[in-house]
């Protein structure tokens, strides 16, 4: 059996490994997106091999929509990951909160992307340029995302028995591999040196593997209660987040009449 056939199966049993896991300890209450995102890996996976014998132009069509539902569906399970951070203030947090964090990450995509631009690897095709860029973006998103909740665990009250930094360690590992990977790639040439690219190829796979493991290992574990922000944080988060309830409350409690319409409440 060759390399690619026996890590592709290791990451197939891997997945559903993780899934049965996230059913058991009940995951999709506070990470549904998340847990969607892997049944969805389980999917693709499964149909690999039926897709890959269909014609080279229906196939490419096919390639080319799944890499776009799999860059929404990482934007939305990074947007989920840093709303389940915020569990400890989320009643104290005005409606549409997850909006504008959704909004912040976007930002952040959108100041990576000119800096991906300098990690694609030589050789694409123009449309080809626009799908691998979009990819790089989400990935150094991934792992800017990890290095944060990481580097700011202390602040944020989570730990490594948190299911949001075990989830943002995989996710930024896997990341950091293929940034990695491409970079290589950029410095390769793949006519020139087919088995060494090929190899790198490999680890790249084998990098997913290991963040799978990983899950599986730390999902089986029992959670760590989560705790409540330092005052310093909760009062740093309401403020940022919670100005506009912040403003009305300051106006309620003054007695200045607000504009609203008779009748509301």
């Amino acid at each position: 059996m060759s390399p690619d056939k026996i890590l592709w199966l290791i990451g197939l049993s891997a997945e559903i490994g993780v899934v049965v896991l996230c059913i058991r300890a009940k995951l999709f209450r506070n990470t549904p997106v998340f847990c969607a995102y892997l049944a969805w890996s389980v999917l693709l996976d499964l149909l690999v091999l039926g897709v890959t014998r269909l014609p080279p132009n229906i196939y490419l069509r096919v390639y080319v929509w799944q890499l776009i539902a799999d860059s929404i569906f990482q934007f939305a399970v990074l947007v989920e990951l840093g709303w389940a951070v915020l569990l400890p203030i989320r009643s104290s947090l005005p409606k549409h909160t997850v909006l504008i964090l959704a909004l912040l990450i976007a930002g952040a995509g959108g100041l990576i992307w000119p800096i991906s631009a300098h990690m694609l690897p030589p050789g694409l095709d123009p449309s080809g340029v626009l799908f691998v860029h979009a990819q790089q973006t989400v990935a150094v998103l991934r792992a800017v995302i990890f290095l944060v909740l990481a580097g700011f665990s202390q602040l944020l009250s989570i730990g490594w028995r948190n299911r949001e930094l075990q989830i943002a360690t995989g996710l930024g590992f896997y990341s950091i591999c293929s940034l990695a990977i491409s970079l290589i790639h950029g410095h390769l040439a793949p006519v020139a040196h087919p088995h060494l690219y090929h190899l790198v190829d490999l680890i790249g796979q084998a990098s997913y593997d290991c963040s799978l493991l990983y899950w599986i290992f730390s999902f089986a574990q029992q959670e760590q209660e989560r705790q409540e922000f330092t005052p310093q944080m909760r009062s740093f988060l309401l403020a940022v987040t919670g100005a506009a309830r912040g403003t009305s409350v300051a106006l309620a409690n003054s007695g200045i009449p607000s504009t609203r319409k008779p009748g509301k409440h």
